[in-house]
């Protein structure tokens, strides 16, 4: 009696185990895995710290009025067109690896809104702005794509009308060795199919750099 009690105790505990372990049912696995077994677990990984720098808020007015690099043009007719606004776009975004985002500042004229000032400034450790570039022709504009800057400049011809120019030059450039230098230059010719007659392209002009001696952009070609 006692080896057939064994026996069936054996028996008994081999049902139930392919009970268990059979394809349909969840068996063990509603119970969790054994303790010894090690546990698989999706952990949401952090996202990286410190790569976007802070954006402190400036006066782009005030920024320009202060900084010699602007030429006297634009300081003169940086004046408000309607109360108290003043044709100032800024822009903020990380460009020269600083700990403060970089300033975009392009200034436009009342007239007719044509940007005729594009500036870039840069944050010292001590919080003052440092100007890092700076374009001064008619119709050039100032954005930040991707940490680079990208400066996009209307060509005109001599017979073009203000709002038809003949084409584009569209400049990026990538902050390197303490400055900004050229990276691609793309030039755009538009289709004058509309007026009946192509405009004479002239020479573009290259952006006005700050004073070598300060560190400035170096906006021409390498």
């Amino acid at each position: 009696m006692a080896a057939g009690g064994t026996a069936l105790a054996g028996l008994v505990a081999f049902g139930l185990f392919s009970v268990g372990c059979s394809t349909g049912g969840t068996g063990t696995r509603d119970e969790g895995p054994a303790g010894s077994q090690p546990v698989a677990q999706i952990t949401q990984q952090p996202s990286p710290s410190g790569t976007t720098p802070p954006v402190r808020r400036v006066d782009a007015v005030r920024l320009l009025k202060s900084d010699p690099k602007v030429g006297e043009r634009v300081r003169e007719g940086l004046k408000p067109c309607a109360g108290k606004a003043y044709p100032v776009d800024t822009s903020y975004g990380s460009m020269t690896g600083g700990r403060t985002a970089d300033v975009v500042v392009n200034v436009m004229s009342c007239a007719d809104s044509v940007s005729v000032g594009t500036y870039v400034y840069r944050a010292d450790d001590d919080g003052s702005y440092k100007n890092v570039f700076a374009a001064e022709v008619p119709a050039v504009y100032g954005t930040i794509d991707r940490g680079d800057l990208v400066v996009t400049t209307q060509v005109y011809g001599s017979k073009d009308p203000l709002a038809s120019p003949s084409g584009s030059e569209v400049v990026t450039y990538r902050w390197a060795s303490d400055r900004f230098t050229e990276h691609d230059r793309v030039h755009n010719d538009f289709s004058r199919a509309v007026e009946g007659a192509d405009g004479e392209l002239p020479v573009q002009s290259e952006p006005v750099a700050p004073d070598p001696a300060d560190e400035p952009a170096q906006p021409g070609r390498n």
